[in-house]
């Protein structure tokens, strides 16, 4: 599906990629209510979206086309998304699953026709989550919150975690007392920027770790795009430890070895918060904390863009809560406060 308020735009690149056997219109949008309106009729693999449309935006409406895609790939396709630049990071944290510039209009000819096939062909099929219809969520038993002090709250996110991690964040006293620690899927050119905007948000400092980095209270600690973001008791405190390896998930970064170490460094005063995200990462990691007498915290389905990685949380067993981010920034500050 193609969305853009531009009729010359939309057929443009309607042209240029019929002209490839491996793919297929199926609707075309002049905005973002007109793709919300077809997605409840249409099934499609990806979704090509602009930004800048009238009512709402392409990024105010890309979590909902997410959830309404049902496993479709968002490309956002706009002239506002160069690399590394704001919109291009809010996007990719939002739900997109790549973004390539757009030229202008005069200049769609050419070498842009092969990049963007390219791209459609690396996105790939849309990866199907249980419609809401379809499944209704399994039986859901909590676990008790365990008691004692709180040594690390680790937040693990994926598509639409960005405005989980913001609803989280904000609510969250300024002093826990904890270190934070912070692994997004996102592509590592984008990481100074996404720390930059978790600053912005929570009103804290935020950084993307570098081997060997102490860790610090009230500080947002944030994996880079390269690696997982690891954690060891060593001389002088606890530090981060950098690991590239292979994980089950395929993510890079990954929730589980972040979540594993936190389990193996900080035991029952580890805390782990799983928000909006698709697939299964972070679940054999929270399985690990839990084991060590911890806690995971779940984002609920009616506030997450896409309940794949809380849900498989919450149907586990595993979760002390599954609630709104907001709520559940409420339940760590509950154990900030234990003496």
């Amino acid at each position: 599906m193609i969305v853009d308020d531009s009729s010359v735009a939309r057929a443009v690149l309607s042209r240029m990629i019929s002209a490839y056997d491996d793919f297929e219109i199926v609707a075309l949008a002049g905005s973002a209510g007109e793709a919300l309106d077809a997605l409840r009729t249409v099934r499609v693999d990806v979704i090509l979206l602009d930004v800048e449309m009238p009512g709402a935006s392409g990024l105010e409406a890309l979590p909902e086309i997410v959830r309404m895609g049902q496993g479709a790939r968002v490309l956002i396709v706009s002239s506002m998304a160069e690399d590394g630049a704001e919109t291009t990071v809010r996007a990719l944290a939002l739900g997109a699953a790549d973004t390539l510039p757009k030229p202008g209009i005069g200049n769609f000819a050419g070498r842009f026709s092969a990049v963007l096939a390219d791209r459609l062909r690396r996105i790939g099929r849309a990866e199907r989550e249980p419609a809401p219809a379809a499944a209704a969520p399994g039986r859901i038993n909590l676990r008790a919150m365990p008691e004692g002090p709180l040594g690390c709250v680790a937040l693990a996110a994926s598509t639409g975690g960005l405005h989980a991690l913001f609803e989280f964040l904000g609510p969250l006293p300024k002093r826990i007392g904890a270190p934070i620690l912070v692994t997004q899927h996102l592509p590592a050119i984008f990481m100074s920027h996404f720390a930059r905007q978790l600053t912005n948000a929570s009103g804290r400092k935020a950084r993307v770790v570098e081997a060997g980095d102490l860790l610090a209270d009230d500080v947002i600690h944030v994996a880079p795009g390269h690696a997982h973001l690891c954690i060891e008791r060593a001389r002088g405190g606890i530090r981060v430890r950098l690991d590239s390896g292979r994980v089950a998930s395929g993510c890079l970064p990954s929730a589980d070895p972040m979540l594993a170490t936190v389990a193996e460094t900080f035991g029952a005063a580890g805390v782990g918060v799983m928000l909006s995200g698709m697939g299964r990462d972070g679940l054999a990691g929270s399985r690990c904390l839990v084991e060590r007498g911890g806690a995971m915290l779940a984002q609920d389905r009616g506030s997450a863009a896409v309940w794949g990685m809380p849900r498989m949380v919450a149907e586990a067993g595993l979760a002390s809560a599954v609630l709104p981010p907001a709520e559940l920034a409420r339940r760590v500050a509950e154990r900030a406060s234990w003496k």
